[in-house]
């Protein structure tokens, strides 16, 4: 009774802590950022100092380079972000806003991914607000060269741009103030089906002498995270990078909080990213060239992450471009692998990563034929336990044979109960004998688990069931079943799973194996709605692999009975027989040994007859004349039979 008590309140407890942080999320107000310290003059204080170059890259002291930019304060302002004019660029995958204060991507939205909040906009992954930001930053190091603390103005007075029919590309063009004769432009260029932008700057040096500038590229974020994380559902936030030598790399931003955070700098490959849920953002550097890659931490909440890349000499009269390409967008699989190697990592598998990608594909695969990922999911998941189908029929049939002699065990628990040892070796020779390995059905279905957890993270990092419809009253997958039918079916599926499976013996088991329908109904009313309709899928098809198995077995060993009670019925015809036959000889035993007493009565009778008659004669003879008997000839021997009659015969 205790046990079921603790249960019970693990289970409540559990409950309740996944209700709290449901409803917290609901009612809690947006984070409030803190930009920085606060100045003399009450207003807040960004704390974004500009890159610095390290020895190794720079090729002199961090001092020498750092000169160049002494000169630009941190910008003081009541808002976060200085706010200048905006322009507006929309392609057939994007709504771009850029602002010429820093020449910086403010916001955009993808238009192919609606917003949580409202359906009707996209969601924005670059947004400028105070209760969540994340912007893409640009610009040079160097004297008098701009940053992204610059004021830019427009090469033409076009505040809006649209990528019009039959256009592959659409450019906006930012002129930055000219500086000792240094003339620099800055150019975004959006391209027709795809989230990659190209960032430029182009250098004109009007001046006598030559000039080495650095090119910095970096976003700048919070650390809240986006909508739908939580204690079951949580994958990433945060900045990442990947070169060549350590390979993909995730960087927490409590990490950068401590300041203990460790990753790579210097490298001639890779690239960095900043990653949420579904969506990334990441600079993509040109492979073979020299770069170095920095994450900070500035501030409360404020967190950067960037690469460092030579633009080289730019000689007088010279000019200079250098072209980084910026993805902003979602983390499609099948399409990131193409931009930069190991970008597709980003897509956060785990450890199952070499299982989730073939599984993923496949999924894509069923997805280009029926064109509904939730007839793709239930697909996959008839293939899967296709493929398993030897594996689980072994531990299907192990368990039903345990459910056979279920009662045998029992008596054997309830006749040694007071000696567990005993118990143990009888249950071992039970088993023996019985043919039966006790974790036969515990193997097969522990190879599968691997298998399985990877489908499980393929479906939870898929951003193509973000807003995939099912049917009826599922239109987004990504998220839980607004209505719980599919948590409810799998808590009824997982019920009949176990009246299935074996009864446990122990009754603190049998009780658990009660209560965990439940206690799995409650976990899966907040997973994502795909990640349900596998599991009730799964659950489905080894329930009907199950039955089927069980059912066999049982008409199996139902002939063997009813074998062996027609051969119990035929040994007891022959013995019936036997008995019959025996009766029969042991009347004519009787009756011969009757006969034969008889025969030996006359026998007795006719010796005594003879006898007298000799005396007789003897007595009668002359007593003088004394003669010898005659010898008597050997009578010959007649059975008791035949003698009986000759008495008789005499008789008469």
């Amino acid at each position: 009774m205790e046990t079921r008590k603790l249960i019970l309140i693990i289970i409540l407890s559990t409950s309740l802590l996944l209700l709290w942080e449901s409803w917290q999320k609901e009612i809690q107000p947006p984070a409030q950022v803190t930009p920085g310290v606060v100045s003399g003059d009450g207003n807040n204080q960004r704390h974004d100092p500009l890159p610095v170059p390290g020895d190794e890259l720079a090729g002199a002291s961090q001092s020498d380079v750092a000169a160049g930019i002494e000169g630009v304060a941190p910008s003081i302002t009541p808002n976060l972000f200085e706010i200048g004019e905006k322009i507006q660029v929309t392609t057939d995958l994007v709504v771009a806003e850029i602002d010429t204060a820093g020449g910086d991507i403010r916001k955009l939205g993808l238009l192919e991914h609606p917003s949580r909040e409202d359906e009707t906009k996209p969601y924005e992954l670059l947004l400028d607000q105070a209760a969540r930001f994340q912007i893409s930053q640009s610009g040079l190091i160097g004297d008098g060269l701009p940053s992204h603390k610059t004021k830019y103005t427009l090469d033409s007075n076009k505040y809006h741009y649209e990528l019009g029919p039959g256009e592959d590309s659409v450019s906006v063009r930012l002129l930055a103030p000219e500086v000792d004769g240094i003339q620099v432009a800055k150019i975004y260029t959006f391209h027709r089906g795809t989230y990659v932008i190209d960032v430029a700057f182009e250098i004109v040096n009007h001046s006598d002498s030559t000039i080495m500038p650095f090119s910095y590229f970096q976003m700048f974020r919070d650390a809240k995270e986006p909508a739908g994380q939580g204690f079951l559902v949580h994958s990433h936030t945060g900045p990442a990078l990947y070169t060549e030598e350590e390979k993909f790399l995730k960087v927490k931003f409590s990490n950068l909080d401590k300041n203990k955070a460790e990753y790579p700098t210097n490298a001639d490959n890779g690239w960095i990213a900043m990653l949420e849920h579904y969506f990334l953002t990441a600079w993509l550097p040109e492979q073979g060239s020299p770069r170095e890659y920095f994450i900070k931490r500035l501030a409360h909440n404020q967190y950067t992450a960037g690469v460092i890349v030579p633009v080289g000499a730019v000689e007088p009269g010279q000019t200079k471009t250098i072209d980084m390409p910026f993805y902003a967008g979602p983390q499609e699989q099948n399409k990131l692998a193409e931009l930069s190697p190991g970008l597709d990592l980003t897509v956060d598998y785990g450890w199952l990563t070499v299982l989730a990608k073939p599984l993923f594909w496949l999924l894509s695969f069923y997805h280009s034929y029926v064109d509904n990922w939730g007839i793709a999911i239930i697909l996959l998941t008839l293939t899967v336990k296709l493929l398993f189908f030897p594996l689980s029929a072994a531990g299907y049939r192990s368990m039903a044979k345990l459910r056979v002699v279920t009662p045998k065990l029992q008596r054997i628990r309830e006749q040694y109960a007071s000696d567990r040892q005993r118990m143990h070796q009888a249950m071992m020779e039970f088993y023996k004998q019985e043919k039966i390995n006790p974790l036969g059905g515990c193997l097969p279905i522990l190879v599968q688990i691997p298998v399985f957890i990877a489908l499980f993270w393929t479906l939870l990092a898929a951003v193509e069931l973000r807003y995939a419809p099912l049917a009826l009253w599922i239109t987004d997958m990504s998220v839980p079943d607004p209505y719980y039918v599919l948590p409810l079916m799998m808590g009824i599926s997982m019920y009949i799973q176990s009246k299935l499976s074996p009864k446990p013996t122990d009754p603190i088991q049998a009780r658990i194996m009660q209560i965990m329908p439940i206690a799995f109904s409650i976990f899966f009313f907040f997973f994502p709605a795909g990640l349900v309709l596998y599991s009730l899928c799964n659950n489905i098809l080894s329930i009907l692999q199950q039955w089927q198995i069980t059912r066999m077995l049982e008409k199996k060993a139902e002939a063997e009975d009813e074998k062996k009670s027609k051969g119990k019925g035929k040994l007891s015809g022959k013995n019936a027989s036997s008995t019959e036959a025996e009766e029969v000889e042991e009347a004519e035993d009787k009756r011969e040994t009757k006969q034969l007493t008889h025969s030996d009565a006359a026998k007795k009778e006719e010796s005594d007859i003879e006898d007298a008659e000799v005396i007789e004669t003897r007595e009668e003879a002359p007593k003088e004349v004394k003669t010898s008997p005659a010898p008597e000839k050997p009578k010959p021997k007649q059975s008791a039979r035949g003698k009986g009659k000759g008495r008789k015969g005499k008789r008469r």
